[in-house]
């Protein structure tokens, strides 16, 4: 039979067996994060070596940012100023600089692609609308590299397209999200992760 002291020593492990999982849940959710610690809907294996990667059925490509503050004044000394930006997170508004690297298929170097930067809005009925924000001609791009820079002025969620023609004349498209601003998850996120880096 169960003493009152064993009574209480059960309840609290099982109190700290819980709270333990909880963590791993909620690092799993901040995270977005698969068993093996990379995003599970991205390829390859999602945020790699300062880039990010998106799949759509005809094209995969890898992107990386780095933003500028608004309000900027150049130092003194001859540092860049410039912050990157992981998987299209941006803290504040502020001017960007985007890389994409047409990673696959090879062809993808003779499609004709442009960039349709947008920024979602909620009207009064509570649909979500698209207001274009910038655009750039489509073109070739021979090198495998497409770069761009703008400014993003307010607050909010924005999605730059990347769409265009293959070399079969088909239509192609792949979204790139990017939030400017953060919300608790990732403020949360930010304060944990100098406890979590590896020597």
């Amino acid at each position: 039979m169960l003493t009152p002291s064993k009574f209480s020593v059960r309840k609290f492990q099982f109190a700290l067996l819980i709270a333990v999982v909880s963590a791993f849940i909620v690092f799993g959710l901040l995270y977005r994060t698969s068993s093996q610690g990379d995003f599970s809907d991205t390829y390859p294996k999602g945020f790699r070596g300062g880039a990010c990667t998106i799949e759509s059925e005809a094209l995969i490509i890898g992107y990386s940012g780095y933003y500028l503050p608004e309000g900027y004044e150049s130092p003194d000394d001859l540092r860049s100023p410039h912050v990157p930006v992981q998987c299209g997170k941006i803290p504040e508004p502020a001017s960007l600089n985007i890389s994409i690297d047409l990673l696959y298929p090879e062809s993808a170097r003779d499609f004709s692609l442009a960039l349709r930067l947008v920024k979602l809005e909620i009207d009064e009925k509570e649909h979500q609308q698209e207001h274009e924000v910038m655009t750039t001609p489509a073109q070739q791009h021979p090198s495998g590299v497409i770069t761009t820079a703008f400014k993003l002025d307010e607050l909010g969620q924005y999605i730059l397209y990347l769409e265009g023609k293959n070399t079969e004349n088909a239509d192609l498209q792949v979204k790139i999200p990017l939030q400017v601003g953060l919300d608790w998850k990732n403020h949360l996120k930010n304060a944990l992760s100098p406890l979590l880096k590896k020597d």
